[in-house]
């Protein structure tokens, strides 16, 4: 009695610490039939004596295991950049590459120099908007005239107003010159233009060489925008019609990492060669050190098919316990652990290769409540 008061209190303890409660009816016509028939629960490891209010009170979900699990297919992947995500920096004028401030693998922002080019463009730049500056304080100067001697009743209206529309057409020649100076990046002494980065992202091409001389729309840099990548996978002919926009996905990286995805499209045909559409991923979420060009698996699920050979539940259903991977299953009077073999996880699931029958009642959301007072009674019975 006291090893069960003791558990009873650490569950509601728990219970409290996380804020969560539920109610969920006990199910004693599914309750697992072996409950031990030597010793109390309590006294057998993996066992825990609770009653349905301890089990309510601890916000501990139920479930009942059932066949089907979401149909799964594999797929060779590329990473790929979005048409939005990946900028060319190319030379705008012919010249030599004078300054060089970034390089291979460098971050760079929106706007931002990464070059100089020495180029006659620069000067006739400069020129074109000295010389459109100087011709509008002229205007303006034959304008003031104009008007004094209008107001004195010298001169005629129409002579004003052609003094005015003259000043207006500088002036504008003015804006576009000083527009194209400062687009064109023109340096303080007039000899040389920016080159700049077209988007934030990564330098993942460098071609630029200092002194080299350079052609008007040579390409000097490629920049990626990390958070705009896309996932390309190549479908057979006989999955494509599975496969639609929306499914789920997930991306298995090199590392043993799985990354959440979703198909955002589809190719309405087949390609000619290959035989195959393509179906786009796009991310959940920017992943680092992930680049163009990379290769990987992708898993997708076809919406609405399902194996009922195999079984699927929670992912906060399955705990380790002392190494082995365990769900709680619900008996008479509590819990007991039954190790299990876990496959694939995805959409917030885990498939159960082996270990656990349909029929049994599980402890899903806070399972982890079992583990921790599990663990407790260990360390109680050790000391």
């Amino acid at each position: 009695m006291k090893a069960a008061h003791k558990i009873a209190c650490g569950i509601a303890a728990a219970a409290l610490m996380i804020g969560t409660w539920a109610a969920w009816p006990d199910h004693p016509q599914a309750h697992d039939e072996d409950d031990h028939a030597e010793g109390t629960e309590a006294e057998v490891e993996g066992v825990l004596t609770l009653s349905p209010e301890q089990i309510r009170n601890a916000g501990i979900s139920l479930e009942t295991v059932g066949r089907g699990a979401a149909v799964e297919l594999l797929f060779p992947a590329t990473v790929v950049a979005s048409p939005t995500g990946v900028g060319v920096i190319d030379a705008r004028a012919p010249g030599i590459v004078r300054s060089i401030s970034k390089t291979l693998g460098d971050s760079v922002r929106r706007g931002e120099v990464v070059a100089r080019i020495e180029s006659a463009e620069a000067a006739d730049l400069a020129a074109t908007l000295s010389a459109a500056r100087a011709e509008a304080v002229e205007l303006q100067a034959a304008y003031e005239r104009e008007r004094r001697l209008f107001e004195e009743g010298v001169t005629a209206r129409q002579d004003l107003e052609t003094a005015r529309a003259h000043l207006m057409v500088a002036q504008a020649e003015v804006r576009r010159a000083e527009a194209a100076y400062a687009a064109a990046g023109v340096s303080g002494d007039g000899r040389s233009l920016a080159v700049t980065s077209p988007l934030s992202g990564r330098i993942t091409a460098s071609d630029a060489t200092l002194g080299a001389y350079v052609n008007a729309g040579d390409e000097l840099y490629r920049v990626v925008d990390p958070a705009a990548l896309q996932v390309e996978v190549a479908l057979p002919f006989v999955d494509a019609s599975r496969i639609s926009p929306g499914d789920e996905a997930a991306l298995l990286l090199p590392d043993g990492r799985e990354i959440g995805a979703r198909v955002r499209s589809v190719t309405p045909s087949l390609d000619p060669e290959s035989r195959s559409a393509t179906a786009v991923l796009g991310l959940v979420r920017s992943i680092p050190g992930l680049q163009p060009g990379s290769f990987l698996q992708a898993r997708l699920r076809p919406s609405g098919e399902i194996d009922t050979n195999r079984m699927a539940i929670p992912e906060d259903a399955v705990q380790v316990v002392e190494g082995r991977e365990v769900v709680f299953v619900r008996t008479r009077t509590g819990f007991r652990t039954q190790p299990v073999e876990t496959g694939n996880r995805s959409g917030g699931r885990v498939t159960i290769l082996s270990g656990l029958e349909p029929g049994k009642i599980i402890a899903t959301t806070n399972a982890f409540l079992l583990k921790a007072e599990l663990g407790k009674e260990g360390a109680t019975h050790g000391h």
